[in-house]
């Protein structure tokens, strides 16, 4: 059983959990996941890391209310236990210094994206930074992603932040590349499936490698299943032990957005039991 020592909501529906797990936190890498699964009736939830402390044992994560599994998840408290935790699983980032690399966040694949900052900054990197919401409200992780990066960009779709930009995160990215001071040498992008696809389409008009961050449909964790696999050039390849980072520039975007589209009704159904009976 693994215990929820800190609990936070970053914004409405957006929940931040710290939960021990010392094993994990001493090997985990910028870039990994963990399954999570509250109790034996629950479904296996892959997250990516946020963060994570080797001295407190600490794993942080982020995630959003989206259907049945996450709104129980979300019920759970500081001191309640998950019953299953399991990582650090797939690939880690590929850290280097590159020189100037560009790293975007939209909605909640911000969290995801701060310990890869993080470590291209330890590096050496200039690291510029793109966070994006709908609004501001929905925003998350400012601070850190300010403190990780170089320089920090801020858009809302709808304008409401004040000291950000109105429009999408692909508008920014577009500015930035085209600035020839910039110089980006590589492109980390991850959030929404549609978000990733858009950015990529964008960075490879301009010969730029771009790595996205895949968070498919996932069983066993283990690459036996195959229940996550996903189309990369001409190679089918499974996001829990060959990704979860793949090269955007190659990922087949909408058979992608087909498989995470299977089991919407289901997910609905449940989930409409759950918010009416509170149990399934």
């Amino acid at each position: 059983m693994y215990k929820i020592v800190e609990k936070k909501e970053l914004a409405p529906t957006v929940t931040l959990m710290k939960i021990l797990a010392p094993e994990i936190a001493k090997k985990v890498l910028a870039g990994q996941f963990i399954i999570i699964r509250t109790d034996n009736k629950g479904e296996r939830i892959p997250l990516t890391v946020a963060d994570y402390d080797r001295e407190e044992g600490t794993i942080t994560i982020i995630f959003q209310e989206v259907g049945y599994s996450t709104k129980v998840l979300a019920s759970y408290n500081v001191g309640d236990e998950v019953l299953d935790f399991v990582g650090p699983l797939g690939k880690p980032t590929e850290i280097e210094n590159y020189g100037t690399v560009l790293c975007v966040g939209g909605g909640v694949g911000v969290a995801p994206v701060l310990p890869i900052a993080k470590a291209l900054k330890e590096a050496g990197n200039n690291v510029i930074s793109i966070i994006g919401a709908r609004c501001q409200d929905l925003l998350i992780l400012e601070e850190e992603m300010r403190e990780a990066s170089t320089e920090l960009h801020i858009t809302t779709d709808d304008g409401s932040c004040s000291y950000g930009v109105k429009g999408f995160v692909t508008d920014k990215i577009k500015e930035i590349l085209e600035d020839p001071s910039n110089d980006v040498k590589h492109v980390w992008a991850i959030g929404p499936v549609i978000m990733m696809k858009f950015c990529a389409s964008l960075t490879k008009n301009y010969d730029v490698p771009t790595t996205v961050s895949m968070n498919p449909i996932m069983v066993d964790g283990t690459g036996m299943c195959g229940a996550c696999r996903v189309a990369v050039g001409d190679k089918t390849k499974f996001a829990c032990v060959d990704g979860p980072e793949f090269d955007g520039h190659l990922i087949d975007w909408d058979l992608a957005m087909r498989r995470m589209k299977i089991f919407v009704e289901k997910e609905r159904i449940i989930t409409e039991k759950y918010e009416k009976e509170g149990n399934r």
